[in-house]
């Protein structure tokens, strides 16, 4: 159902361009929301949501000082207004020649710096950074971690993976740290989605997966969409796994 539009509420998404994060757009534009994107490149010009270009932000996640001003572009967007979702999508995961994956022994320290930096303290960075407007709406934060982050994974690299552990592990802290403000912090966990940056190699993955297929991109913007919505509620410290059935 969309919204009226005194209710509008606001969302603010990191790496918005494809995948998971297109289908995000999607889903909450369709319900009336607005939606800040964030992410390294620029607005491209076939998406397909209105407003687009003037609520998109081109930022690098893995530069500290540019995701401080980040923070402080999205505050003057919202011109003392509220945040009512967070969500923090956006990920890197580096790969070694010809696609490999990078282990613990090959993963550069430099790699290793950036990923955490990326992936699990940016999350953090714009949660505190933004933490009064989502007080002020009552509001809720999706971390998106990975099937990776609780086993081995074959593709994913050892940087990736446990950046995506530490995240899962964020997230708890978080609901307890947030809760007492009204702010819930949840989880999801997608497994095999069928994405243009799935691996050489990931349809062999489908026979190990109950559902005997990959997941698709809406299937996760749909579970990102319940967890902000006034249908989760009581919902707090959460992780959803999305993945068909991988680990059972």
């Amino acid at each position: 159902m969309s919204l009226k539009p005194n209710d509008r509420r606001t969302l603010l998404l990191t790496g918005a361009s494809r995948g998971i994060g297109h289908a995000t757009v999607k889903r909450f534009s369709a319900a009336g929301w607005r939606v800040i994107t964030a992410s390294r490149h620029a607005f491209p010009e076939n998406c397909p949501w209105a407003a687009g270009p003037e609520d998109h932000l081109q930022i690098d996640l893995a530069d500290p000082e540019n995701t401080e001003q980040a923070i402080r572009d999205v505050r003057s967007r919202l011109d003392g207004g509220m945040l009512h979702a967070l969500v923090n999508n956006a990920a890197i995961s580096p790969k070694g020649p010809g696609g490999s994956r990078l282990g613990t022994m090959e993963t550069s320290f430099a790699d290793w710096m950036t990923v955490f930096q990326v992936n699990f303290f940016a999350p953090v960075m714009l949660a505190r950074g933004l933490c009064e407007e989502l007080k002020a709406a009552g509001g809720a934060v999706v971390n998106v971690s990975s099937i990776a982050g609780s086993r081995v994974h074959p593709f994913a690299g050892a940087a990736y993976s446990t950046s995506k552990a530490a995240l899962a592990a964020l997230t708890r802290e978080m609901a307890a740290d947030f809760g007492p403000l009204g702010i819930r912090v949840n989880a999801i966990a997608p497994g095999e989605i069928d994405t243009s940056i799935l691996s050489p190699g990931t349809e062999k993955l489908v026979e190990q997966i109950p559902l005997r297929r990959l997941g698709r991109p809406e299937e996760v913007a749909s579970a990102i969409y319940f967890l902000c919505s006034e249908q989760s509620t009581y919902v707090n410290g959460a992780e959803i796994h999305i993945n068909g059935g991988q680990h059972v």
